[in-house]
């Protein structure tokens, strides 16, 4: 049986459930928008819809590198900290959109593989409490959390495109 074949249960299934559908609600924010409306800056804000759907899925990337390897494999690829969060020239929502799966579903396959208990230290950063260590369930609630955060602020990014209310 494949990992994309194995059935998850129990924790993991929840865990999967939840980050499902924190996913989920993002997504919805963004369904029957062109590109220009994805890429508006609709706030006093610096986000964008597009560039939310880009943060979320390099984040999660990002830590489930962390979750395999540790800071060293989550930081073995510099990070745009400006350009992550908008939508630059010869992107597209349907690019996004893409990544964004692809990289949900490597994570959903590597949740059904991982030792939820493994642990490693977090990258130094003033963010981070110095010295501490996160398990990868700590991640992947982590991964949740954020995704719901950032599900919020698309929320009202589309309000402000055009009055559709995504979760309310």
């Amino acid at each position: 049986m494949s990992v994309s074949e194995q059935i998850v249960t129990g924790e993991r299934a929840d865990l999967l459930a939840s980050l499902r559908s924190r996913r989920d609600f993002l997504r919805q924010t963004v369904r029957g928008l062109i590109d220009e409306q994805a890429a508006r800056r609709s706030t006093a804000s610096e986000l964008c819809l597009g560039g939310l759907i880009k943060h979320v899925a390099t984040t999660e990337e990002r830590w489930m590198w962390f979750a395999v390897g540790g800071a060293e494999a989550m930081q073995s690829k510099p990070i745009d900290w400006v350009d992550q969060f908008r939508m630059v020239e010869g992107e597209t929502l349907a690019g996004l959109l893409a990544e964004f799966d692809r990289v949900a579903a490597a994570t959903d396959a590597l949740v059904a593989t991982l030792d939820l208990d493994t642990a490693h230290p977090l990258p130094v950063a003033p963010w981070f409490e110095a010295g501490a260590s996160w398990s990868v369930r700590r991640v992947l609630l982590h991964v949740i959390a954020e995704t719901a955060q950032h599900a919020g602020h698309a929320d009202i990014l589309r309000e402000s495109i055009d009055g559709t209310k995504t979760m309310g």
